[in-house]
């Protein structure tokens, strides 16, 4: 084994399942993702470290536990189709792409677009879709969606997103003002009505777009 795969067994083993996640699926997942591919060569030997990492154009890469807390909540057990908004870097995408059967991801900023468009080339998935536009509005013609994941804080529910849910869908979104957030799970009702479970306080960047943050 390499420096970065003992570093990866190792931020698993102390980060995430010593944490409580506990989905066998979304722990291979991140034992397997290349996390360190994901930074800029100067920044790879904090990869496995448990904060987020910058990633250019004001945007972070999420700490590992919170990635893999976002996305056990989903549940996925892979036959999904799932919407992420916002791209970055495109780890949390890979995750995504090693547990759901298609990945739908936004991303607002084309240069970290076409940044993650290479390198999830690169790893072989042929099961993500990427596309540059406001996310806090979605990716309507591909809805309904199993699932969606919003990687960026909003200061309320996009009415949007929920909407693109199918019935039994969830959303894991970030809600709170610009300096401290909660981590919200949206569950759709066969009703049509969302029950709303919170798991904590995290702090995100903003969302930026029409149901979100103007600027």
């Amino acid at each position: 084994m390499n420096e970065y795969t003992n570093k990866r067994q190792q931020m698993v083993d102390l980060q995430i399942v010593a944490r409580g996640i506990k989905d066998q699926r979304v722990i291979a997942a991140m034992r397997k993702v290349p996390r360190h591919l994901f930074l800029d060569e100067a920044l790879r030997s904090q990869a496995y470290e448990d904060y987020p990492s910058p990633i250019g154009e004001r945007q972070t890469i999420s700490q590992p536990y919170i990635v893999a807390l976002m996305t056990e909540l989903l549940q996925l057990k892979g036959n999904e189709k799932v919407l992420e908004i916002g791209t970055g870097s495109g780890y949390q995408t890979a995750i995504l792409a090693e547990l759901a059967e298609q990945v739908f991801s936004v991303e607002r900023l084309p240069t970290l677009a076409k940044k993650a468009r290479k390198l999830i080339d690169e790893l072989k998935y042929t099961n993500v879709v990427i596309t540059v536009k406001d996310g806090s509005t979605g990716w309507k013609e591909h809805s309904p969606y199993d699932a969606i994941i919003v990687t960026a804080a909003a200061p309320y529910e996009p009415r949007s997103l929920l909407e693109q849910l199918k019935v039994g869908g969830r959303l894991v979104i970030p809600i709170g003002d610009e300096y401290s957030q909660d981590l919200i799970l949206y569950t759709k009702e066969e009703d049509g009505t969302y029950s709303k479970e919170n798991y904590g306080g995290c702090r995100f960047v903003k969302l930026i777009g029409e149901e979100g943050w103007k600027t």
